[in-house]
Order: C-alpha cells, then structure tokens, then sequence
C-alpha cells in the first residue's frame, strides 16, 4: 500500500464515507465529482480503509469500457497494493478467483449469477463507476441490481449523475423532478466549478465555430444554411419532404467534402476548425511541451477525413481509434504516454478515459446531450500537475444545444476566483522543463533546441507547384484552389467565445487575442500589485472589449 497525499476533497469525502457505512443507516454512498477531480483515487482509499477495518473481503468494480477498466486495475493496485483481475469479455467467471475484480459494464451481463454468488459469500464493497449507465429499466440497470443486491456496501461514482433520456438509475433515490435524492449524509459533491476554484481541473473556454453553407439544388436554386440564421425555404420547398432535415446546419457541419482527386479538402469547415485548434495546440504546448488535442467525430468516415486532414494541415499522423480498428485500448494506452499532438476519436474517448495532456477538443460528436457533452469537455480539463498553468479549449459548432450546455458549464464556475491562464514572456524546456525566453532558438540550460514548425503546403494539381495551405490561388500559374460543391462553403469563421459568464462576440475575442501581449506586458511591467491581480482575474479574450470601454470613455 502506498501512502497517497490525498487532495482536501478527495480526504473529506473519504471520511464521510467512512462515518456513513459505519453507522449502517445506509450501505450505498454516492460520490458526485466532476470529471478529472480523482475519483478513483478517493475511492481505492475508501476500499483501503474498509479492509483495514475489517469490514470488507473483497471489491468488485464496474466500469464503462476496457480502457477504464485497465485504469482502475493500475490506480487500484497503486493504492491498495492489491492486484485486481480485469474482466473484459464473457469467458471469465468471477467465482473461480477470490481476488478483486474488475469488469466492463457489458461483461458482467453474462457473469451476473458469478457476481451475485461473490456478493452473497464474501463482504464485498462494489465501486459503481459512470453509475449512470446503471438506468433502472435498462437491461444494464435491471443486471447490476440483482448481481450486486447482497452487496455489502456500493460506492457510487460519477461526475455527470442524471441521465439525458431522463431514467433513473439503480440504487438511488430521485424526487419529483427526477433530481437524486439521496441522503446528503450519504452523499458528497464536488462541482466542475468548485473543482476548478480549488485548481483540481483547468478552466475551459468554449469558441463558436460558424460556416455558411450555400446549397446548390438540382433545379439550380441556392439555399444558404448556417449556424445563427433560420434557413429560408420557399412555398415550394417546403413541400419536399425531407430537405429541411437534409439542410439542418449541423448535419452539414459533419459533411466531408473531397477535391476531384478524392484528397480531403483543406478548405472545407472542417478544416477551418482544425486550423483554429492547430493554433491554439502550438501556443499550449509553448508552456505544456506534452499538451494534445483531440477530436471527436461523429461516425468512422468524418473521423478518417479528419485525421487526413490533420496530417495534411499539421503534418504529423494522427492516432486514429475507433471499434474497426486493431488494438484500440493499446493505441489510446500508447497516445498517453507519448508526446504526439493528436488524437481522433469514434466514442472511444469519452467518459473515465483519463489522458491528462488533452487540452484542445474539436467537438463533433453523434450524440448530441448534454451527459455527452460533459464528459467530453472531462477528457481536456485534467490537472497535468502543480505547475500547470494551461486552459482547456473545446472548438464546436455554433449549435443553439450546444451553447447552452456550455453557458450551464460557465455558470458553475465562480469568476472571482477563478484564475485564467497567464501568458508569460517564457515557454517551457520539452527535454529539460527550463524556463526560457519566447524568442530563444535553443534552451538556455541543457542547449536543447526548440521545434521550428514552418508553414504547410499544398500542391497545385494543375502545375504541381507547391503552395502554402492558405492561397486561394497558386502563386505559379493562377489556378484557382477553390472547387464547386453540390453543397459548398462559402466561408467558416469563428464566431466568439463563452467565457466566464461573458458572450463575446467574434471581433472582441480576435481584437483581445492581438492586444494581448502588449497589454499584459503592459500591466506587469508597470508593477502595480493591485493591477496584476485584476489582470490575472480577467481572460485573455476579453482584453479586446476593455481596450474597447477605455476607448470609449475617453
């Protein structure tokens, strides 16, 4: 067993669990903490703490998919020094190991009677993890209940606990509005703002993405359809059934669109959203040499299209995962580890999968609710250590659903103590950690030189001349490198950030973005104490609107 230095939240909550089994009012102890705050961690010490009172024989855990599973086993062991067998698949049967086990949501349905003659012969603690899979008319839900109702104790874990179909889950209670209801002494809470004020998560920022979209019909009409104005159909339109779901803004948004060669296009939306997220990753990893990004596609070919693009804009290969591809659990596992920019992702990436390096996510997803959403933003906010001093960033569509979720998110954080990133005059060492001035070729300390990453390019397909991936025309022979689509872009643009609490609109986030430097040079060098602290209160991409009110005023 290890001695873990655990965080205020993770000791507290560790202790009222305690006090609550103990007393046997209840056996069931919910931890509701936003994702990347530690909970498994809190939750292997609270299993270590039962052991030692003697109150468990053995923990079962449940968790969503391999990869998590594979986590727990490793954290699990960290903490307990317990080795933990991993059940995966149908082939294994729980009664025949009297050790800790661990299983994925779909494999204990074919162990249920194993798992439920464990649970009725030893004392058994089963942690509950992403409990709201567990819905009580689900077939997972109605499985978990019988197998584990001779439970001795259940810890219940998740970080976004009401489902968006609105069923209830096993094992806890819900009101009339179907809000849990469980017991307060037998439940714990850390929100994703609170854990962010208490530096347990990185602050997010949501930029808007628009395209406008011009869709050519056969009979030769255009119809433009975009993400802030209502499509307008005709009388006779209308009347075709079908085409107003066909032109909905966000099914265009996940459309790929290919030049004549069947290359994929770097001027497509897609594209754009990516250019934006390559920006931001290379100013990231200025301070964090390890920050990556992630998208999130909605289906196999919009992710192969966009790991194609990827490789065509940043010029290094994704990792690509999805349920067709080899050895996915070991390619994410791999990714983790490594210091490769990006990761492209069919619901392979989502809840409990812990990459702490993830900062930017291009967000594209099928599933549209609001579960879906935050555990998404979960993958980019993990703390990567005490001197992290990143923002998470999520790039979406501009998607009415998709904004409010995200102003909800916004609201939950509390903006007088929440600590935007700062932009240093420094970036940090990738061999040697050191600090060193942002225009130094090679680090001051160990000689290391930094990456230099030149502008990409394309190839006319007409003269074969090389190009960089901006032109609109090649600087050889004048050919034209934008291509007629049945459904085109006609243009792709940021449209403004949320941020918190604040809606700025496009002009306001780019003016902030270009007066930063000086600005904050500007403030810090003036050395005024009360200044500086403003300045580290106020986001980067609101610079812009203040610069606007001195403007004003003056």
């Amino acid at each position: 067993m290890t001695t873990i230095n655990l965080r205020p939240w993770q000791a507290d909550c560790a202790n009222k669990a305690m006090d609550w089994l103990q007393a046997g009012e209840d056996r069931h102890f919910l931890i509701n903490a936003a994702p990347g705050a530690g909970k498994t961690i809190c939750a292997s010490v609270i299993a270590q703490r039962l052991f030692d009172a003697k109150m468990i024989d053995r923990v079962i855990v449940i968790a969503p998919r391999t990869t998590v599973v594979n986590q727990w086993a490793d954290e699990f062991k960290f903490v307990t020094g317990r080795a933990m067998l991993k059940i995966t698949g149908a082939d294994d049967d729980p009664e025949n190991y009297g050790v800790d086990l661990c299983a994925t949501w779909s494999a204990i349905q074919s162990s249920l009677d194993g798992l439920q003659a464990v649970c009725r012969k030893d004392r058994t603690l089963v942690i509950c993890d992403e409990h709201h899979h567990a819905a009580v008319e689900a077939a997972w839900g109605d499985g978990a209940n019988g197998a584990f109702a001779d439970a001795q104790f259940t810890l219940i874990l998740t970080g976004t606990p009401i489902r968006s179909d609105g069923k209830e889950s096993v094992w806890l209670a819900y009101d009339d509005q179907g809000l849990i209801d469980h017991p307060e002494g037998g439940t714990y809470t850390l929100t994703y703002g609170e854990a962010v004020d208490l530096d347990y998560c990185r602050p997010i920022t949501f930029h808007r993405h628009e395209g406008k979209f011009s869709v050519k019909l056969d009979d030769g009409e255009n119809i433009s359809v975009s993400g802030t104005e209502e499509t307008q159909f005709s009388a006779g339109l209308k009347r075709i059934r079908g085409l107003q779901q066909a032109l909905d803004y966000y099914k265009l948004a996940c459309t790929p669109k290919y030049l004549p060669s069947g290359a994929a296009d770097t001027n497509s939306y897609q594209a754009s959203m990516l250019e934006w997220c390559i920006e931001k990753l290379n100013d990231l990893r200025l301070r964090m040499p390890e920050a990556a990004g992630l998208i999130i596609a909605p289906n196999i070919p919009v992710a192969e299209y966009m790991a194609d693009l990827l490789e065509l804009l940043d010029g290094e290969k994704p990792v690509l995962v999805h349920n067709r591809v080899s050895n996915p659990e070991g390619k994410i596992a791999a990714f983790r580890n490594s210091k490769k920019r990006w990761i492209v992702s069919v619901a392979m990436i989502s809840e409990g999968v812990d990459i702490q390096r993830l900062r930017v996510l291009a967000y594209l997803p099928n599933a549209q609710t609001e579960l879906y959403f935050r555990q998404a933003m979960g993958r980019v906010v993990r703390n990567f250590g005490p001197q992290d001093d990143s923002r998470a960033y999520v790039v979406m569509p501009t998607h009415r659903v998709f904004e409010e979720y995200a102003r909800r998110v916004e609201a939950e954080m509390s903006p007088a103590k929440l600590r935007p990133s700062d932009t240093p005059d420094t970036k940090v060492c990738p061999d040697c950690g050191a600090e060193c001035p942002k225009d130094e070729t090679s680090c001051q300390i160990c000689d290391a030189e930094f990456p230099v990453r030149g502008p990409r390019m394309k190839t006319c397909e007409a003269c074969g001349s090389l190009n960089t991936l901006g032109a609109k025309d090649c600087q050889s022979c004048g050919e034209a490198f934008g291509h007629d689509f049945e459904i085109s872009l006609n243009d792709a643009l940021r449209v403004g950030a949320i941020i918190r609490g604040m809606d700025l609109d496009e002009e306001e986030v780019q003016e902030g973005e270009a007066v930063r430097d000086v600005f904050r040079k500007g403030v810090l060098s003036s050395g005024d104490d009360q200044l500086i602290k403003i300045l580290k209160h106020l986001p980067e991409e609101s610079y812009g609107r203040l610069a606007r009110m001195f403007e004003n005023n003056q």
